[in-house]
């Protein structure tokens, strides 16, 4: 208990530039937990029962058998709605479909990033305002005879000091955070293009197949 005052004792120490900081944060971390949650719910590969095969481990036929388990708005499920929804329709109208789908898939898993790289640059930065205005705070303390109140220098350097430590707290989490997700919906993009490329060249091959028999 003693820790945790002491804690919010520096906190407030850290003047006005800790309520900017604190939304940021509030932000860094409401992005990571829905992220995590969209990641987690709408991501994963269907279930293969141990079926899944090949360089990355997904088979395009052990996820198609396990579609009909997963959300409608799970990326697998979504990416496969055009090339098994018209069986009729021409390959190059498939193909061009998905990759629509792709990109659709692509924006709509990596909403929020860009607040995440944003804080990443604007925690430090308001720290360092935080810095400054400390500092001059405690400059302005200095009359012509020395130090009039030793007490708010230090003071204001430990409000400089506490801003600058905060900024670069949540500018750190904020980086960690995008960098697993960025390399997290890399991942998933290349699985989806494996799991599509695999796809159409099973279309292909049956279609190829239908047109050479007698």
């Amino acid at each position: 208990m003693t820790d945790w005052t002491t804690f919010l004792g520096a906190v407030q120490l850290g003047g006005w530039v800790i309520y900017p900081l604190s939304v940021l944060a509030i932000l860094a971390i409401t992005i990571v937990i829905d992220r995590s949650y969209v990641f987690l719910r709408f991501a994963r590969p269907p279930n293969t029962d141990g079926r899944a095969s090949g360089a990355d481990g997904i088979s395009s036929r052990s996820l198609t058998e396990g579609l009909d388990s997963l959300p409608a708005r799970h990326v697998f499920r979504r990416l496969s709605a055009p090339l098994t929804d018209r069986p009729t329709a021409p390959l190059w109208y498939r193909e061009a479909k998905t990759e629509a789908i792709a990109a659709t898939i692509e924006r709509d898993m990596s909403k929020g990033f860009w607040v995440l790289e944003t804080i990443v640059t604007a925690a430090p930065l308001l720290g360092l305002l935080g810095t400054i205005v400390g500092m001059m705070h405690s400059f302005q303390l200095f009359g012509g005879n020395g130090v009039v109140n030793p007490g708010g220098v230090t003071g204001g350097v430990a409000q400089s000091l506490v801003a600058t430590a905060v900024g670069l707290v949540v500018a750190l989490f904020s980086l960690f955070a995008f960098n697993y997700f960025s390399r997290r919906l890399e991942r998933l993009m290349d699985e989806l293009e494996s799991f599509a490329n695999e796809r159409i060249s099973e279309i292909r091959l049956d279609s190829e197949g239908q047109g050479a028999t007698p």
